[in-house]
């Protein structure tokens, strides 16, 4: 169960599909080259002049240039399918953020015989609206948050919606994502205030001033389940991740299976993220994630039509290369896990290495890694793009590598997380590596108690005191002494 695909399974993927365009960029462009070697497909790598350095451009088998755009040559969704014909590729994946839950480039794929490595333009679409998503499952009898029917005509009806489910409510884009274009409102007063600023957001982030509005489940466990669906029908659940660490509605650490579940809370989950995927229709790789209040009541906040940042862990507790999953998918193939249901073994736990300086409000730390050491043994597997030497360009998001753990116990984890902390060095910038060694020394943590409040309420660890380990203390002292001395 919990080693790699059957060798017939990648040979009949590999027939199909032959050279895959990666739209995208930094660690998650890696992680995709690394399926497509395993399978003997070629990849193609595009990059920013700002990312020619980067190293899913040396990993791939070919990269092509977008020009001097940092953004804008990651969004244009008809030059990258131009390019992947011109190149000879047949597939097209998008990896995550930028245009992977754009419908239009699925659509552009489809109508130039590129595969795209995802759901259909269709389910992308449904889904990324998300007062459509809110009626496909309520239409489902998936559980859903109280809260306006669809999206808002005015603030007027705002105002009524919320004196008749009660604040707190949250105010949200209806094709929002990633954390933004949401505002949580306490009163009516406040809602008022925030009705025109979430409009602005949701224009300037998405290109549409529609908004809607649900009750706002107070301190709340963030659970997600990650699924898998194929053009045969059969879709299946590779149990749930626990994304409750999170600051401002971005995920810092994700844990799965969640140690705040019981087997009868994880199968009910299970049972209701297959039924969001089949009343949709759903193909490839996606998340349904859930709100738990604290009475253990679940409520369908959204799904995610793409991979998720935070797939390692649910590889980690199953053997599944999802990536390569949904490869196969693409090509038409059945899911190689069809009518299984895979048990957890074991927990995983992965941290977000943002290049940010969590004693200083979280500001980003963009520049030169003058020293990067990727920590090994048993159960440690890091996902990035970074090092020595690697500048990191300040137009993209802060995140530069991912440290993933494995362990048996949930004790066990915290024992070699901690460890795998202590071994990974990133210099030269402030990373937010030393938080989370606070983070795993807090015993509400470490006792599996824990919702989406915890980084709030928890600021004192931020509050860490930095010690300098020798290699850098000698190469300090070298350089003071070096000053001294006129050399």
């Amino acid at each position: 169960m919990f080693g790699a695909f059957p060798n017939h399974a990648s040979k009949r993927a590999g027939t199909m599909i032959k050279k895959i365009l990666i739209a995208n960029r930094g660690e998650i462009a890696v992680r995709i080259v690394r399926a497509c070697r395993e399978m003997g497909i070629r990849s193609v790598a595009v990059y920013s002049e700002a990312d020619h350095h980067s190293l899913h451009v040396k990993k791939a088998d070919e990269a092509y240039s977008l020009g001097p755009e940092t953004v804008t040559g990651y969004l244009n969704a008809h030059r990258l399918v131009n390019l992947a014909v011109s190149t000879g590729c047949n597939a097209l994946h998008p990896g995550y953020g930028f245009l992977s839950e754009n419908p239009e480039l699925a659509a552009i794929c489809k109508r130039r015989g590129i595969r795209f490595i995802g759901p259909s333009a269709e389910v992308i679409q449904r889904m990324g609206d998300k007062t459509a998503a809110r009626a496909a499952m309520i239409e489902a009898g998936v559980p859903v948050t109280p809260g306006s029917e669809g999206s808002l005509r005015d603030l007027e009806e705002a105002v009524t919606v919320a004196a008749g489910i009660g604040y707190p409510v949250m105010l949200k884009a209806t094709s929002g994502g990633g954390g933004r274009g949401i505002r949580r409102c306490e009163d009516e007063p406040d809602l008022r205030k925030n009705y025109e600023r979430v409009i602005s957001e949701a224009t300037k982030a998405f290109g549409s001033a529609e908004v809607f509005l649900e009750k706002c489940i107070v301190n709340p466990r963030h659970i997600e389940v990650q699924i898998l669906a194929d053009s045969h029908g059969n879709v299946i659940h590779l149990n749930e991740r626990d994304c409750s660490i999170q600051r401002r509605h971005q995920k810092l650490i994700e844990i799965a299976p969640s140690p705040q579940l019981n087997q009868a809370q994880r199968e009910h989950i299970g049972k209701l993220a297959i039924r969001a995927a089949e009343a949709v229709g759903y193909e490839n790789a996606g998340t349904v994630e859930f709100l738990l209040d604290a009475e253990g009541t679940v409520y369908f906040m959204e799904m995610n039509t793409r991979l998720q940042v935070e797939h390692p862990v649910t590889e980690e507790i199953t053997g599944v290369d999802i990536v390569q999953e949904q490869i196969r998918i693409a090509a038409g193939e059945p899911l190689s896990y069809a009518g299984q249901l895979l048990h957890p073994r074991g927990y995983a736990m992965e941290f977000r290495i943002n290049a940010e300086d969590p004693q200083n409000g979280f500001l980003p730390s963009f520049g030169r890694i003058t020293r990067y050491y990727a920590p090994g043994g048993p159960g440690v597997r890091t996902d990035g793009a970074i090092y020595t030497g690697y500048d990191i360009p300040p137009y993209y998001d802060s995140m530069c590598a991912k440290l993933i753990v494995w362990a048996p116990t949930w004790e066990g984890l915290l024992a070699r997380a901690n460890r795998a902390l202590d071994d990974i060095g990133v210099y030269g910038i402030k990373t937010t590596i030393p938080y989370y060694k606070e983070i795993l020394g807090a015993e509400a943590f470490r006792q599996g108690r824990f919702d989406t409040s915890f980084v709030e309420q928890h600021p004192e660890l931020t509050h860490y005191h930095l010690r300098r380990p020798p290699r850098e203390l000698a190469a300090a002292i070298g350089a003071a002494i070096a000053a001294s001395m006129g050399m």
